[in-house]
């Protein structure tokens, strides 16, 4: 019934605006950070925790143990989209979805198919030089030794990410909050709701349909229209079909 409530409430949606976490991207194999198989408890093994690694301090003051870091536990060259991934590029090409906001940062959404997305945490696609803003894509971090260094002036490369104690960045949180505010439904899926800011960009839906998908229940669950605690890759790929 709640596939079948969610693929009605799609057919009469024309301006759909999908909220994604790490959730979504873990059926393409990536982990996510808070669960029990995900990155924060199970890295135990590692010198400092993720957390502390991932802060703009750390990258400042241990560069060369952030890097091995952030290849080994960040890059996940092998993943590819899933269910989930090509249901929102299709709903997308069907006219409905409006925009994707995500807190991922493995341009999954893209490789799927979907051109606006506004990814919030950045990319680890896009990497810029610390000192005369050159870009350059993924392979330069992955084919340096330790640190990454610009081709053109010798500076340090850094993901183009938001590292914990840096700011979003404003283009990007302007462009999620005007898609939200103005869709007329609002899917949340395969995040726990707990990480801010993003998680407060949900206060700005005025439409008429809030939808959560997750697996576990979150702290909107009382808030929504329709919640569905099931995998998110079969959830919509099933509603899709009866949409389409």
């Amino acid at each position: 019934m709640s596939i079948e409530n969610l693929s009605k409430i799609l057919k009469e949606s024309n301006n759909i605006v999908f909220f994604g976490g790490a959730g979504i991207s873990t059926e393409s194999g990536i982990p996510d950070f808070r669960s029990e198989t995900g990155l924060y408890k199970t890295d135990s093994g590692q010198r400092y925790p993720p957390e502390i690694v991932l802060s703009h301090t750390f990258f400042m003051k241990h560069t060369k143990d952030f890097f091995k870091f952030y290849k080994e536990k960040m890059i996940y060259t092998g993943a590819k989209p899933n269910s989930a991934h090509l249901a929102l590029a299709k709903l997308e090409g069907m006219g409905k979805l409006k925009a994707v906001v995500t807190q991922n940062i493995d341009g999954l959404h893209q490789t799927a198919g979907n051109k606006n997305v506004y990814e919030l945490h950045g990319s680890v696609h896009r990497n810029y030089c610390t000192k005369c803003h050159a870009f350059y894509d993924l392979n330069l971090i992955l084919e340096s030794n330790d640190i990454p260094k610009c081709p053109k002036c010798g500076g340090t490369v850094k993901p183009d990410v938001v590292l914990y104690e840096e700011g979003l960045d404003n283009d990007v949180i302007n462009g999620a909050v005007n898609a939200i505010e103005y869709a007329d439904t609002l899917i949340i899926g395969g995040t726990s709701l707990v990480v801010y800011p993003a998680a407060g960009l949900i206060n700005y839906f005025k439409g008429k349909t809030l939808i959560l998908i997750n697996k576990s229940s979150t702290p909107y669950d009382s808030k929504a229209d329709l919640v569905i605690h099931d995998s998110i890759g079969k959830v919509l790929s099933a509603a899709i079909k009866f949409t389409s």
